[in-house]
């Protein structure tokens, strides 16, 4: 009694509320209390999603813009090999696969103004000399007016003004239809919307084009009348015994082999080696003739498609002496000839099954087996498809495209080296008739040889035998020295 009469009188004075007042008034309390703190919470939490979403975007944005900078680069490396030209010798050279950097890659600012310097320099003086050329021109002076043309494209052999000009000098006074039809197109290749060169490629274009079908129909005639010739022809027999080393010697000698011809065929015949000269050279003889056997005694007279890997198998013939490793493998390395840069390693598989795929076409099929065969060559050339032997490789492609068509292989012999560079250069520059006419005349000088050594009264091939006589061909008889 006394207890709630003590507890009435202390909540009467502090004023105290009751339990249930006061319970829910500190429940109110709480609840704000936890309501800011989620707030609080939430605004933090809001605040470094936002930082950490800003910092995304700007790696993003970072990403983005290397994306576009590689894609840049790689449409300038794709341009630059577009109208880049295949280099000299070493472009096909047995030590192809040395690394040749080109020094202006790395010129620093200073130097390349003064490159550029140079360069306007000279394009002022090459159009100086090209207006004394065509003043000469005009005054009949045309020994005069040719040496001012070539030293103007010595000066600068791009420039579309002197390449058309110099055309039209070749056309007129030179009656030099075809050189003249050249450099109209390469003066397009450098400005396409020249339109004093486009009129003139376009009036001379048809008119060369005939005079190349002409040329290959009579090649076309010539290689007629050597089939009607009889196997048992003796002519023919040594003619195709004495061709077939010439081929070795010769092929092997484009690509900086030194055996002379008389050695070629002793390693050819005896298997035995000749003093003074390298194991390499040796096995480069060797690798032909194999990779020339196999030709004859298996895809010659075989019925189909060209596979790739019957181009892997001549490959590993070629290279079966020198490199087991390399021999009938794509390569897998980058490799730098010259100013040109090859399709990388990734690349060329790819551009091996296409190239493959075009071989196999009905195009490629229907046109003149000559061009077809050029055609060919240079395709695989220009995709280098292994470390070394590309050269050899394209050169026996050819050859077996003649030879399934009824001619004997053709021989590009190793005085006319240069020229065959410079026809290569010509095509990769985007013109490939010169290098098609040149293997066409090949092959007609080709037929010509075979066609007097087995005329009746020639009893002897001795001139066939002299390096330089301009008459070499191969051999494509299965029972001479290949195998048969």
């Amino acid at each position: 009694m006394a207890a709630s009469v003590f507890k009435a009188a202390l909540l009467s004075r502090f004023n105290f509320p009751s339990s249930k007042y006061w319970f829910q008034v500190n429940m109110n309390t709480l609840t704000l209390v936890a309501v800011f703190a989620l707030g609080v919470m939430f605004t933090c939490i809001v605040s470094i999603m936002t930082l950490y979403i800003q910092k995304e975007i700007s790696f993003m944005e970072v990403d983005r813009t290397k994306e576009d900078l590689i894609a840049n680069r790689r449409k300038i490396l794709e341009k630059s090999q577009k109208f880049v030209m295949v280099p000299g010798e070493s472009q096909l050279s047995v030590g192809d696969t040395e690394l040749s950097v080109d020094p202006a890659a790395y010129l620093s600012p200073a130097a390349e103004t003064s490159k550029k310097k140079n360069k306007d320099a000279n394009t002022l003086e090459a159009l100086g000399a090209l207006h004394a050329a065509v003043e000469m021109q005009k005054s009949g002076k045309h020994s005069k007016a040719l040496k001012l043309f070539s030293h103007a494209l010595a000066l600068d052999p791009e420039h579309p003004d002197i390449l058309n000009h110099y055309g039209e000098f070749l056309e007129e006074t030179e009656r030099n239809l075809l050189d003249a039809d050249y450099h109209y197109s390469r003066a397009l290749t450098f400005s396409p919307n020249h339109m004093r060169a486009l009129e003139n490629h376009q009036r001379t274009s048809p008119i060369v084009d005939e005079l190349d079908n002409s040329l290959l129909k009579r090649i076309d005639q010539k290689r007629d009348d050597l089939l009607n010739t009889p196997d048992s022809s003796s002519g023919l027999r040594r003619i195709k015994k004495e061709a077939y080393f010439q081929y070795i010697y010769h092929t092997l000698g484009i690509e900086g082999n030194t055996m002379t011809l008389a050695q070629t065929r002793t390693i050819v015949e005896t298997r035995m080696a000749v003093g003074g000269k390298s194991i390499m050279e040796h096995n480069e003889v060797l690798g032909l003739d194999a990779a020339l056997k196999y030709i004859n005694s298996t895809l010659v007279h075989r019925i189909g498609a060209i596979t790739f890997e019957d181009i892997l198998e001549i490959h590993r013939r070629v290279l079966g002496f020198v490199d087991l490793f390399e021999g009938g493998r794509l390569r897998s390395t980058q490799v730098f000839v010259g100013n040109h840069i090859p399709p990388g390693p990734s690349e060329v598989q790819l551009l091996m099954k296409d190239f493959v795929r075009w071989l196999n076409s009905a195009e490629s099929l229907s046109q003149h087996p000559i061009r077809f065969a050029a055609l060919a060559h240079y395709k695989l050339v220009y995709i280098h498809p292994f470390s070394d032997g590309n050269g050899r490789t394209s050169r026996l492609l050819m050859n077996l495209i003649l030879m399934q068509s009824g001619y004997p292989p053709v021989i590009i012999r190793k005085q006319d080296r240069a020229k065959y560079y410079d026809y290569l250069q010509q095509a990769n520059e985007g013109d490939v008739r010169p290098f098609i006419r040149f293997i066409a005349h090949c092959a007609e000088q080709t037929l010509d040889v075979y066609l007097w050594a087995t005329t009746e009264h020639r009893t002897s091939i001795a001139e066939l035998a002299q390096e330089d006589d301009g008459k070499t061909i191969i051999v494509d008889q299965q029972n001479c020295c290949m195998g048969g």
